[in-house]
Parts: structure tokens; C-alpha cells; sequence
């Protein structure tokens, strides 16, 4: 589970992260509660306005941030990016103590977060495959996203704790000292043990990434799976805060509630990083769990047993998001890399602009679990389509002629299969032949 750790540049990158991580949640908490009771009266919609200004930027920049984050060195990168969160994370905390911070104001610093995490997350994406080896990308991404929920643990909550007892300015103030430890780890790495990454071949710029992925139908499952469950199922905040509203709960109770989903988002990062490899049917699986569980959650009557059922809607939502990411880095051509998580994380942050406003208008207009409906539905899509696509693609049956399918191409080595779970290549210029399964005896 932990095999990524024996790498010490792995090491010091987890330690700063996780520390970054909890602040990040700490503000992320206190953002959304600002908005939707300091600067407006319980509005949901302006809340979901807000998610779609930070989370849109991706979406729109996609064609820039892959093509940096593939061109130039991401430990710079990273700098830059964590320098500049922090400074804008200190800049809300000053308003916000002055009391001159207004909705406008917020909005206009959600979309800065935005624009500097359009290129701090691809770039942050593929600089794990540039510290680990291959064999142990997708337990590294395992890894960082039990990082990533572990900071969801304790984030919220104690963000929640200290909006009620110092003020959420001064949440935005300590969360600008966390990027420190980020910053700090950054200039710690042994610059000499990162991977050389491959060149760019060409200046196909995000048009190459895009027909990569168009190219292959797995990944263009796996996407539209991300992007339904991102767009529809992923507005926790706004879930939560309204959920925690209808139940009489404060601040501090949001906080726990996020920390609650947290505790199976962990879970579920960790049994990823027990696995041996990423796996397409493990993310179709996750998508149906995540439907079911958000109708459940939908139903509970109380705050205890609403909170409860919160633990499997985390765990299968950081199911399908790590067995996601995972498969992508694990399959995707290295020089492409950059581009192809750009294309990612634009579908999973660019979906919510889409469905945050969504989200926020049912929620006031039909209630808070009728938001929730709605994901737990964009779920349950998801998992037919995947349904669908597994029964047609060959591999439920293990269709010699349409599951194994290699890509030769004169112009690059060849590319790499994988003999139990193969992905099929596709590509203009390249010759496809099917190849025999290693377990299928020869035809006499």
C-alpha cells in the first residue's frame, strides 16, 4: 500500500502536500460559508456561481495549461502556482478582516484561485510520474489522494471550528501559511532522482491530446464518466451547507460533514493503493455506487444518519476518481502526458461550471435533496454507459478481434500493451493489427 514511500522524493512531496492540503480545505470551508451567509442570505445559487468562477478556468485555458505543463519544468511551475495561491490567499483574509470584502470582490478572487489552478493541476498531476517509477504511478497517485482526504478530514472541521472562534478571515491567513510547506518541499526534491521526461514530439498542442484520447474509447468512457459525475455529482459544498442548514447546523457542523465524507474518500483512496494497477471496470462500478449511495443519502431524516451514508458516497466517488486518474497517467503515451491531464482535469474541474449553478438553483428551488437526485442520477448514467460500452467493446467476452488491438507506428517505438487488460490504439498514421491474447492456446 505505502511501496511509493521507499522513494525520498515521494516522501518529502507527500509530508508538504498533506500539510497544504488541510489548509486548502480549511479555506475552502470558509469560502463557501462567506458566500452563502456573510455576503448573501443563504443563496445557494450565488454559491454555485462562485464554484463555477473558481473550477472554470480549466475548462477555458485547457488548450494553455497541458501544452506548459508538457513544455516546461513542473517544479517551476509549482512554484510559481504555490507562491501565487498564497498571496492571493492572503490579499481575501485582509479584506475580509477589514470587513470591506463584498460578493463582486469574491467572485473576482474565486476566478484568480481558478486561473492559477488551471495550470498549478496538470502540472501537479504529472509531476508524480516524474518522481516514481512507472510501476508505482498509480500507487503514488493512490497515495496522494489519501493525502488529499486525509487533509478533508481535518480541514473542514477544524476550518469550521475557527470560523466560529477567530473569524473566517483569519482561516484565509492561516491557509496562506500552509503553502509554505508545499513550497518548502518543492525546493527540497532531489532534482537529480526526477525522471527525464520525453520530449514533445511536435506543436499538435492540445489538438494532439485531444485526439489521443478521441482515439481510444476507453478513455473516452472514462471521461464522460468523470464528467458526468463532476458536473452533477461533485457539489459537496453545496450539498452539505444546504443539507447542514436544513438540519439546523452551523459552521461547525458543514465542517463535520465534510469531514465525515472525508473518512471514506480515505478509505477508498487507500484500498486504490492497494491494487495492483487502475482498472476501466473499477471506475463503471464506482459511478453506479455513487448513484445509489447519493440517493440513500438523500433520503436519511436526521443529521447522524444523513452524515453516516455520507461515508459511502466519499468512498465511492474517491473510487472512481484515483482508479480514473490512475488509469490515465499508467496509459497514456509520456510525451503526452501533460495534455491528456489537462484534457482530465479540465472535465472534472471545468464540468462543475456546468453544474454548480445546476445544483444551487434546484437546491433553492426544489430543495437540497433534490440537488442531490440529481447527481445520484448523473451516476447512475454514467454506469450504463460504461455498461454499454463494456458489453460492445469485446471485452466482456474477450473478443480476440476488437479487445486486443495493438498500435504499430513506424515513426516511435512500439507502444505498450498490457497482456491482462489491454487498451486499444488508434491513430491516422498508424497500422492496427489484433494480437492474441497470451491466454488463448494457438489455432492449429
Amino acid at each position: 500500500m505505502f511501496r511509493s514511500f521507499a522513494n525520498v522524493n515521494y516522501r518529502i512531496w507527500f509530508a508538504g502536500a498533506l500539510v497544504s492540503n488541510v489548509g486548502g480545505w480549511m479555506q475552502a470551508t470558509a469560502q463557501d460559508w462567506v458566500v452563502l451567509t456573510e455576503l448573501t442570505d443563504n443563496d445557494a445559487t450565488a454559491m454555485g456561481v462562485t464554484m463555477a468562477l473558481q473550477f472554470g478556468p480549466p475548462l477555458v485555458l485547457v488548450s494553455m495549461t497541458g501544452w506548459v505543463a508538457d513544455r516546461f519544468d513542473r517544479r517551476r511551475i509549482l512554484l510559481v502556482t504555490q507562491g501565487l495561491l498564497l498571496m492571493l490567499a492572503i490579499a481575501v483574509g485582509v479584506l475580509l478582516l477589514s470587513g470591506v470584502m463584498t460578493l463582486p470582490m469574491m467572485l473576482g478572487f474565486a476566478l484568480g484561485f481558478g486561473i492559477v489552478n488551471a495550470f498549478d493541476a496538470p502540472a501537479r498531476q504529472a509531476f508524480v510520474s516524474d518522481m516514481v517509477s512507472a510501476s508505482d504511478t498509480s500507487n503514488a497517485v493512490a497515495l496522494n489522494s489519501a493525502s488529499f482526504n486525509l487533509a478533508r478530514m481535518i480541514g473542514p472541521a477544524v476550518g469550521g471550528l475557527l470560523i466560529v472562534a477567530i473569524g473566517s478571515g483569519w482561516v484565509f491567513i492561516v491557509n496562506a501559511a500552509t503553502f509554505l510547506a508545499m513550497l518548502l518541499a518543492l525546493m527540497l526534491l532531489r532534482v537529480g532522482l526526477l525522471a527525464k521526461r520525453p520530449k514533445s514530439r511536435g506543436r499538435g498542442g492540445l489538438a494532439a491530446g485531444f485526439r489521443y484520447v478521441w482515439g481510444r474509447s476507453d478513455l473516452r468512457v472514462v471521461f464522460v464518466t468523470v464528467f458526468l459525475i463532476g458536473a452533477f455529482g461533485m457539489n459537496f459544498p453545496i450539498f452539505a451547507s444546504t443539507m447542514a442548514l436544513e438540519f439546523g447546523a452551523g459552521a461547525d457542523g458543514y465542517g463535520v460533514l465534510s469531514s465525515i465524507l472525508a473518512i471514506g474518500s480515505l478509505a477508498g483512496a487507500l484500498l486504490a493503493a492497494r491494487r495492483d494497477r487502475a482498472r476501466v471496470r473499477v471506475v463503471i462500478l464506482a459511478a453506479g455506487g455513487f448513484g445509489v449511495a447519493a440517493f440513500l443519502s438523500a433520503a436519511m431524516p436526521t443529521y447522524l444518519t444523513y452524515g453516516a451514508m455520507l461515508v459511502f458516497v466519499g468512498f465511492m466517488t474517491v473510487t472512481l476518481l484515483t482508479t480514473a486518474n490512475g488509469y490515465v497517467q499508467i496509459t497514456t503515451d509520456p510525451a503526452l502526458r501533460g495534455r491528456v491531464l489537462a484534457l482530465y482535469m479540465a472535465v472534472i474541474m471545468g464540468s462543475t461550471p456546468i453544474g454548480a449553478p445546476i445544483a444551487g438553483w434546484v437546491a433553492d428551488t426544489f430543495g437540497p435533496r433534490a440537488a442531490i437526485m440529481l447527481g445520484g442520477t448523473a451516476g447512475l448514467v454514467a454506469c450504463v454507459i460504461g455498461a454499454v460500452w463494456v458489453f460492445t467493446s469485446g471485452r466482456l467476452h474477450r473478443d480476440q478481434n476488437r479487445r486486443f488491438l495493438l498500435t504499430l507506428d513506424e515513426t516511435r517505438p512500439l507502444s505498450v500493451i498490457d497482456p491482462v487488460d489491454p487498451v486499444e490504439f488508434s491513430d491516422e498514421a498508424a497500422v492496427t493489427t489484433p494480437i492474441r491474447s497470451p491466454r488463448t492456446p494457438p489455432t492449429p
